[in-house]
């Protein structure tokens, strides 16, 4: 697959300097290097919004735009990066380095990452604005309150308001460009094909072990470096844990199984959902769940249309599934207040059934949850050509629910895609992954022979 080409980065950052007061400076730090344990660090993952900016792979860099007071022709985009070390080099391959970055990278200039502090007070104290991730990293936080201390004591009184970046720059994210697509269809049709394979190397006696083992293998094969995310392959009970990331319960005869799993392509994520019997074949209670979130699904994505509310897809699939639990004689009711955490409480969720606990939908991108700073305050955000979400509507059933009759105890069922908004109307990346109940089944009984 192509990359993000060097000149759709300079239009980023571009874009994201328009949107800056004249003599305003942005200060986007890349990501670092994690300590796994011993010596040994976590495979390295560049910042998102970093990424967005440059493009560019290596730890331990700063990203620093200052919009010009004089028009575009005086706006500078300045990096700080590590220096070449032919030890490091030797070990961990070749860097950049400072003296070639600023050519590799389309931006004004680059410099030594150990130059930062002695760089960028002069740049802040003269700034009109600081646009920044405040209040994310104690450490960067500390440093920025450096830079203006030294700034100060350099005499340059620093006036400049601090204030929000990620807002100005995930409304950027918020809308995929076509090589953007590009990379998301990739990575939805490699993950398509992993949940293709786990659900053909399913069977009793396995592990959930087993089936992420497959996704792994399908992911990495099909071009893919990584997950998106921890991949969820949840049987049993288990799917009614939302999270349940263990992975290592054996497969059972009778169950259901939920895999919530995707790739990274290109730093995009995809983020799939199945859910399918262990033995091949639905229970009719296993079924009759099974059909009330899918068809909340369907009337989901139908409500996906440039100029909708965003939330307009959760409020076709609660009325679907809440009716649909009411008909089977299940209560849907809202039980989960009486363990509502204070977050849950300001974003609403804890007035949903405890059924129903999780929204059905969120932004996608190059995080599985995208642009999460890009909500316009009380307003509601209204679907355009560009977005990307998931549809993932869901039903859980605990073991210990006992005002459910103990057929429908233990069954989670989360059904999930992701849709791209065109001027058509959702486009739906990941569709060839079966959800029919008939096409699953069929499947599954072909993989037996």
């Amino acid at each position: 697959m192509k990359p993000i080409s060097l000149d759709e980065h300079r239009q980023r950052r571009r874009s994201l300097l328009r949107l800056m007061a004249p003599g305003a400076v942005a200060v986007v730090p890349g990501a670092l290097s994690v300590r796994r344990n011993g010596d040994v660090d976590y495979p390295f993952r560049q910042d998102s919004d970093f990424w967005y900016l440059t493009g560019f792979g290596e730890s331990g860099a700063t990203l620093v735009l200052r919009r010009g007071k004089d028009g575009d022709a005086s706006d500078a985009a300045i990096l700080f990066c590590q220096q070449r070390n032919a030890k490091d080099e030797l070990y961990n391959g070749e860097r950049l380095g400072p003296e070639r970055a600023a050519e590799a990278l389309g931006l004004d200039s680059a410099h030594p990452a150990s130059a930062l502090d002695d760089r960028l007070p002069p740049l802040v104290g003269a700034a009109s604005a600081i646009h920044c991730a405040l209040g994310e990293d104690a450490a960067f936080d500390q440093r920025l309150s450096g830079w203006l201390a030294k700034a100060q004591n350099q005499r340059l009184r620093p006036s400049g308001e601090i204030r929000g970046l990620k807002p100005l720059l995930h409304e950027l994210r918020l809308f995929k460009s076509s090589a953007e697509v590009e990379l998301m269809r990739r990575a939805a049709a490699i993950t398509v094909e992993g949940h293709l394979q786990a659900q053909r190397r399913c069977a009793p006696g396995g592990r959930e072990a087993d089936l992420e083992a497959e996704l792994l293998y399908a992911f990495l094969r099909g071009g893919a470096r990584s997950s998106a995310y921890p991949s969820i392959v949840a049987s049993g009970a288990n799917a009614c844990v939302l999270h349940y990331t263990a992975n290592a319960a054996p497969l059972k005869a009778g169950d259901l199984v939920l895999i919530d799993a995707g790739c990274e392509v290109g730093h995009y994520a995809a983020d799939l959902t199945r859910t399918f019997p262990v033995s091949g074949r639905f229970s009719p209670a296993q079924a009759a769940l099974y059909e009330i979130v899918l068809e909340a699904q369907r009337q989901a994505i139908a409500a996906c249309q440039p100029g909708a509310a965003f939330e307009a897809a959760d409020e076709a699939a609660l009325k679907v599934m809440v009716a649909g639990l009411e008909r089977l004689g299940i209560d849907p009711s809202p039980t989960a207040n009486d363990t509502a955490g204070e977050d849950d409480d300001a974003n609403g969720d804890a007035q949903r059934p405890a059924l129903c606990p999780h929204r059905t939908s969120h932004w996608l991108g190059l995080d599985v949850h995208d642009c999460s700073a890009a909500q316009p305050g009380d307003e509601p955000r209204a679907l355009a050509p560009g977005m990307a979400l998931t549809v993932e509507p869901g039903i859980y059933i605990p073991p210990q629910h006992e005002a459910a009759a103990a057929k429908w105890r233990g069954i989670g069922v989360r059904i999930e895609d992701d849709v791209l908004i065109t001027a058509d109307g959702p486009e739906v990346l990941t569709e060839g992954a079966p959800k029919d109940i008939a096409e699953i089944e069929r499947v599954m009984a072909a993989s037996r022979g």
